[in-house]
């Protein structure tokens, strides 16, 4: 689509969701609309505000490339939280970009070879993280960059940094009580799931009776004339199943409630169809799910609304509560002292003390061979630098780079040295919401829900909302004193659904 003036041109993905107010601004200065769409307005804006400009303006999920016919100019754009993929590969004075890596298989530059760091880094994290692909040559533009081709380099500009926004947030805390925050929070998230809720095609949500998806329904249902459709899958064995949760939040929401099991076999039917909408290797086990969840919403609206982020944002995961224990342990011994335990602990035999404390209480940590699995972490963690704790948090396999004899200091992935200055928590919620979000859980959304023309909308990422919850002070999200996170979103939710619906251990999908 051209701009009114024909300058420039626009290729786009996504949803901007904020395009209404846009257009009243652009409308003020004269801009004049033949269409009502979203692309229209920002390309427009283009015209008004040049490129860089619009962007900062945009609340919403988008992939762009838009064309400056004056400067010959290339911009490529993705949005602050990489909701939407873009990928990009330059040579000499051309350049290529989609929003699937396989349409980059045919540029004539790209040999089609492996990526080889890519595939180590894969094996360690089950995804491979940005900027790199699994294609040799082929790149993924990093969330909240714009990338500037002037038809001989290619400059790469961050114009939102989730690290900045961590940063400012915990320098000015927000004040208040655990009420007066959640009165805050559930202003904000109301805002943020009403605007998502703007479509002229059916529209539902997903549901699995978690505190996210809880949440982001709760919300919709109390700004919705009629039942919202929801969706759950649930799964033939009992320790994995939330179906039952998610039914009885949908009967006291009183939403139109929709479920659908998945067995054995329809995972292994599936693995080829995920296989191939993810492009390159993708290794989350609820992919299968996932893609199964869309199907089934597909079948009943366009639009679905989902609940990913509230781990990221308020302290949802574990591993938060693990670092800060390791951490004070850490600090209470020397250097030395500390691998030395470490050590020591890491060699504990599998299935030490299970028999013991299986007789004093019938107690396992479920997913590992008990409590000696755990000590045995403890110890690796311990026994190696701080700065690596939260790779090996994450890693399914530790050392994938002997394998492939690659250099150690070219795997790709996170790293906690540049926010060494936040405490442990903080750090590794914003490596999560910079890395793990965007490439592992973001991803397998986007290529679950596209591979079936649904259209997925992650109100708790809200840009907005994820800036003002980095002022939330840790004590409303993390208990210090147990396992349990997300404090003032519960808080939130509590308001919608009774608490013994939806206070139980976390499972994932």
């Amino acid at each position: 689509m051209a701009s009114p003036s024909g300058r420039y041109v626009v290729t786009y993905n996504g949803e901007v969701f904020n395009f209404k107010e846009l257009r009243r601004e652009l409308k003020a200065s004269g801009v004049t609309f033949r269409g009502t769409s979203d692309t229209e307005t920002i390309v427009a804006g283009f015209d008004l505000w040049g490129v860089p400009s619009t962007v900062e303006r945009l609340v919403g999920m988008f992939a762009f490339g838009v064309f400056d016919r004056h400067t010959s100019t290339l911009w490529l754009g993705r949005d602050r939280l990489g909701i939407k993929p873009l990928y990009y590969t330059v040579n000499a004075r051309q350049i290529a970009f989609s929003s699937e890596l396989h349409a980059l298989k045919g540029v004539p530059w790209l040999t089609g070879g492996l990526d080889l760091d890519a595939l180590a880094a894969y094996f360690r994290y089950l995804c491979v993280p940005a900027p790199a692909t699994i294609l040799e040559g082929a790149h993924k533009l990093p969330s909240g960059h714009l990338l500037r081709w002037d038809g001989r380099e290619a400059e790469v500009i961050e114009y939102w940094s989730l690290r900045d926004v961590a940063r400012k947030g915990l320098s000015t805390p927000l004040t208040g009580s655990m009420s007066e925050v959640a009165d805050e929070l559930e202003r904000r998230l109301k805002d943020a799931v009403k605007m998502r809720m703007v479509s002229d095609v059916p529209l539902g949500a997903f549901l699995s009776g978690g505190v996210d998806s809880s949440t982001v329904v709760a919300l919709m249902q109390s700004q919705a004339s009629q039942p919202i459709k929801t969706f759950t899958i649930g799964f033939e064995e009992s320790s994995h199943d939330e179906a039952p949760f998610a039914r009885a939040i949908a009967e006291h929401l009183g939403t139109d409630h929709h479920e659908q099991i998945l067995t054995a076999k329809e995972a292994m039917d599936l693995i080829p169809l995920i296989a191939s909408c993810h492009d390159e290797p993708f290794a989350d086990a609820s992919a299968v799910p996932t893609y199964l969840l869309s199907r089934f919403a597909r079948q009943h609206v366009t639009v679905a609304l989902s609940g990913d982020g509230g781990d990221e944002l308020f302290g949802g995961y574990p591993r938060y509560f693990w670092a800060a224990r390791i951490e004070n342990l850490r600090q209470r011994l020397t250097p030395a002292g500390s691998r030395l335990l470490g050590r020591a602990l890491a060699g504990v035999p599998a299935g030490l003390w299970d028999g013991p404390i299986t007789r004093l209480g019938g107690w396992r940590y479920a997913g590992s061979d008990g409590l000696a699995a755990r000590v045995r972490r403890l110890g690796g963690y311990l026994a190696i630098a701080p700065d690596s704790v939260y790779e090996k948090m994450l890693s399914a396999w530790v050392d994938p780079v002997e394998l492939l004899d690659r250099n150690p200091s070219a795997i790709l992935g996170p790293c906690s040295r540049p926010l060494v200055d936040l405490a442990w928590p903080e750090r590794m919620m914003a490596l999560d919401a910079e890395n793990y979000l965007v490439d592992d859980i973001l991803t397998k959304v986007d290529r679950a829900s596209m591979a079936v023309s649904l259209e997925a909308r992650v109100p708790l990422l809200d840009h907005r909302l994820v800036e003002w919850s980095w002022g939330v002070p840790r004590n409303l999200k993390l208990a210090p004193d147990g396992d349990r996170g997300k404090l003032v979103l519960r808080e939130v939710l509590y308001r919608y659904v009774p608490r013994h619906l939806v206070e139980r251990p976390k499972k994932g999908f």
